[in-house]
């Protein structure tokens, strides 16, 4: 790969050079022979360490027909993601060591490297921990009852210190269930226009005070999920100001979208956290900048027509944003609000740090897990056209700006649009 601009926060880098690659993994240019070469002119693209996701839903095993692990790693590869962290929620639950070994073993001819997350509680019912040692014996990397929080606090305190005990993420969904049952958007003007019955900020912010709480009465690690609220942001940079082991992600539609997009009952803007106001969305992109928010990732999030094309309150919640998360978050480099560099940080290396895999660096000796970004390349988002099965999103028909044109695995393309 010639001539790109070569962006690795792992290794202060961000300059135009030349990146080489042999049998999969980044070599020093002096072991390669150049006349058998295959070579790309990079000249105005980014060349930068895959991408990582650390929050999607595969639906595989059980709900197949809304994504499968080998559909949703294609999408992630044409997002420029080259791997993805999967969520718990399938059927059966991942909460044991048969799952987890069922997931790894779909995705080890798929187009991206796929890290399963296994459940916090048997079959995330919130009762009785699951079996953490033999889930990451099978290759799980962190643990959470993703889509319903884990109430009972004891609970979530045993289950920090017993995944901490196996090296092993605890990742929050962050949601008091007693202020949120029976909402379905954000509680505020809009809701009452519309009639809907809505969800406090509050709901966000009160559990993660618990998990902050937790994290310091334990001394284990937690992640907040999808921050959507500036309460829950300032909560977590006060935690952070004291060392408690904290990080936490959000995704491109809070810092993109907010309440507004509800108007006229669109069940592709429904999705939980919900979207919340303008406020909250400035808080969201500040939060990026200042280090409060750790990472971007998409909470891919697939369904059917079967539970969008519903009734508002009917409908499921969540969007697929695999191969519209990176033109997003290139809309705040664009705008200033942070540099490339911040961008391959909260999109590549911190995830892959926080996750503790391989990955987020373009090293000599380091697999080639590498995304090729073309920051001008315009085009408009067919969902239609998407490679994931859930065409559920509320940027179809959008005009972005910015695109993953190739992704490599180990050095392999898995996705090309030079």
């Amino acid at each position: 790969m010639k001539n790109g601009r070569i962006i690795d926060p792992s290794q202060q880098s961000d300059e135009v050079a030349d990146l080489w690659i042999k049998d999969g993994i980044i070599v020093d240019h002096r072991s390669v022979d150049g006349e058998n070469a295959e070579v790309f002119d990079l000249a105005g693209n980014w060349v930068v360490p895959g991408l990582i996701d650390m929050h999607v839903h595969l639906r595989e095993p059980g709900e197949e027909y809304k994504e499968t692990i080998a559909s949703g790693c294609r999408a992630a590869a044409a997002g420029g993601f080259t791997a993805v962290a999967c969520m718990p929620n399938t059927k059966p639950v991942n909460d044991n060591s048969s799952v987890t070994r069922f997931i790894c073993e779909q995705a080890a001819s798929c187009a991206a490297r796929v890290y399963p997350v296994g459940a916090i509680s048997q079959e995330s019912g919130g009762e009785r921990l699951a079996e953490y040692g033999e889930m990451k014996a099978a290759g799980a990397v962190a643990v959470t009852d993703d889509g319903q929080p884990v109430v009972d606090s004891r609970l979530m305190r045993r289950a920090m210190e017993y995944a901490s005990s196996h090296g092993l993420l605890v990742m929050s969904h962050a949601e008091e269930i007693s202020l949120s049952r029976g909402g379905c958007m954000h509680e505020g003007e809009v809701s009452t226009r519309l009639g809907l019955r809505g969800i406090p900020a509050a709901a966000e912010s009160i559990m993660v005070y618990r998990e902050i709480a937790l994290a310091e009465l334990t001394g284990a690690r937690v992640h907040i999920s999808h921050v959507s609220t500036e309460q829950a942001l300032a909560l977590i940079g006060n935690a952070k100001a004291r060392g408690i082991k904290v990080t936490a992600e959000t995704a491109p539609h809070y810092f993109t979208l907010t309440e507004q997009a509800v108007l006229g009952y669109d069940t592709h803007a429904k999705m939980n956290p919900p979207l919340r106001t303008e406020k909250d969305r400035q808080a969201v992109r500040a939060a990026l900048r200042d280090g409060t928010l750790d990472a971007i990732a998409t909470d891919h999030a697939p369904h059917s027509v079967l539970q969008k094309e519903v009734e508002f309150n009917l409908a499921a919640n969540g969007i697929v944003g695999l191969e519209t998360s990176l033109s997003l978050s290139l809309v705040l480099v664009r705008e200033g609000v942070i540099d490339p560099v911040r961008l391959v940080q909260l999109m590549s290396c911190a995830p892959a740090a926080i996750l503790g895999v391989a990955g987020g660096s373009l090293r000599i000796g380091e697999a080639a897990d590498v995304t090729v970004i073309d920051p001008q390349r315009r085009f408009t988002f067919s969902a239609e056209k998407s490679h994931s099965k859930g065409k559920n999103t509320p940027f179809d028909g959008w005009k972005l700006q910015g695109k993953a044109v190739l992704t490599l695995l180990a050095g392999k393309i898995t996705h090309r649009d030079l």
